[in-house]
């Protein structure tokens, strides 16, 4: 099953992988809805994309996404919603901004929760959710909060979802590893099996026409993780203490 003429509305796709999931779906002709805060840059990437629709949002801001769930509900059923959307800012515990942290909960739990409670009518029988968790959220990493606390949360989510929308929604959570981002721009750490928002969103696709829940990338490193994270506590730990 390949995207030509899929209706597919990205959210957070004015940059990263979900401006990546655009252009990559533009080019297999796919009919592309397009949301992200940023309006100006929406607008630029829909007319790179061969005219998608461009409506902004901010998940942080749940009446904005209804007013667009409201719009949408008003024309043909979709056949994937894809969701990148989220606020990064890792960092110990002790020097969490309090502020951040709270914008951070507010976009990247509640507003997918809002996602996920609005959105799936949008979809045809057998539509796609897809929701971007990340491997952050597999185990409490050294330094990872309180993003990784919020992607956890995500990844939690999904797999809730999974359960209570099957068999009408195929929903699928995405867990990528580390993404060459104006995000991940501000690690001051090397970061391993690092590849670009192209690789992902090459990944992302490929996962979608496959079956399966969980689509993870790269897997040289996300296999590394799912180890770690099914050690007992007793190791997993002592190996994140040589880490921190």
């Amino acid at each position: 099953m390949g995207h030509a003429g899929r209706r597919i509305w990205i959210i957070g796709a004015s940059a990263g992988i979900g401006a990546a999931l655009a252009r990559a779906l533009a080019g297999q002709g796919a009919q592309l809805i397009l949301s992200a805060r940023d309006g100006d840059a929406l607008e630029v990437l829909a007319t790179e994309c061969g005219g998608a629709q461009a409506l902004p949002l901010d998940l942080g801001q749940p009446e904005t996404l209804a007013a667009v769930v409201k719009r949408l509900a008003l024309e043909a059923p979709l056949d994937a919603i894809i969701c990148t959307a989220a606020l990064y800012d890792p960092g110990r515990v002790a020097d969490i901004d309090p502020a951040q942290a709270e914008a951070m909960v507010r976009v990247n739990i509640l507003g997918m929760i809002e996602v996920a409670r609005q959105c799936p009518p949008l979809l045809r029988d057998g539509g796609q959710l897809v929701l971007f968790g990340s491997v952050a959220g597999y185990i409490g990493l050294p330094g990872g909060q309180p993003y990784s606390a919020t992607k956890a949360a995500v990844n939690n989510l999904a797999e809730t979802l999974a359960v209570e929308l099957a068999p009408r929604v195929d929903v699928r959570l995405v867990c990528p590893g580390f993404v060459q981002t104006r995000l991940t721009a501000r690690n001051d750490f090397a970061m391993p099996a690092i590849i670009t928002p192209e690789q992902a969103a090459e990944a992302v696709l490929r996962g979608m026409q496959r079956r399966g829940f969980e689509i993870h990338f790269p897997r040289r490193f996300t296999w590394v993780m799912k180890l770690v994270r099914a050690l007992p506590y007793a190791l997993s730990l002592r190996l994140l203490r040589r880490l921190g």
